[in-house]
């Protein structure tokens, strides 16, 4: 099972306006708690043996909000940024070999853990990736259509209404095996995916794009809706 996780938040967050003219969209706080922060609780309850965070947008302040957590590591992404892929690769030597979480960190969540969800899924000898999804009308904050779509075997084709929510499981040999230093992990998708070993899962509960400022409150409105539909 995977022991590691990546959360990406070195982006520009170019979405956001003047909210990230002098801080990094991961320190926009949403109910109180600054994105990173929700992310890197959601860590937390998993129990991971190696977590990583990569910074290049502002990153200084990413190193100093996070430098009492020690079992955290923080790579900058310099003089480039290097994509999702390309930075998921320059992480490897501290992510251990294995399969890894990753995790974007502009994103608010209601309903069980996802990463819990993920791995209860995780099936190493038929994937070589898991996406975790959520339909539309459980995708809040979201401004354009789905991603994908998930077949009735589980696998994950392109186009259709399923929203990836920016956390999955992904083995990284092809990762490893890339010799540039900048590219996309869709890359990566689309060649596991014509080899039938892309797949999806689907997140019970609630999610909240926070790319936007509008998106911070949607999430605080999704937060308070699931606390009083509590039970």
């Amino acid at each position: 099972m995977p022991d590691a996780i990546m959360i990406f938040a070195a982006g520009f967050g170019t979405r956001m306006g003047a909210l990230t003219a002098h801080r990094p969209k991961p320190l926009i706080e949403v109910a109180g708690r600054t994105l990173l922060d929700h992310a890197l609780a959601l860590t937390d309850a998993v129990k991971l043996s190696r977590r990583v965070v990569n910074a290049h947008y502002l990153g200084d302040q990413i190193a100093a909000h996070l430098q009492s957590r020690a079992d955290i590591a923080v790579l900058h992404e310099a003089p480039d940024l290097l994509d999702t892929g390309g930075g998921l690769r320059h992480a490897l030597g501290h992510l251990g070999p294995g399969p890894v979480f990753t995790l974007n960190s502009d994103a608010v969540w209601t309903g069980p853990n996802p990463l819990l969800t993920l791995r209860a899924a995780w099936q190493p000898a038929r994937m070589d990736a898991l996406l975790l999804t959520v339909p539309p009308k459980r995708a809040n904050g979201r401004r354009r259509g789905g991603d994908f779509t998930l077949t009735n075997r589980g696998r994950l084709e392109r186009g259709g209404d399923a929203v990836y929510t920016g956390a999955q499981i992904l083995k990284t040999d092809r990762v490893a095996a890339r010799t540039d230093s900048i590219f996309s992990l869709n890359e990566i998708w689309d060649a596991m995916a014509r080899d039938g070993r892309l797949f999806g899962a689907v997140h019970p509960g609630c999610w909240c794009d926070v790319g936007h400022p509008e998106g911070i409150a949607e999430a605080e409105a999704m937060l308070r809706a699931a606390r009083v539909n509590a039970p």
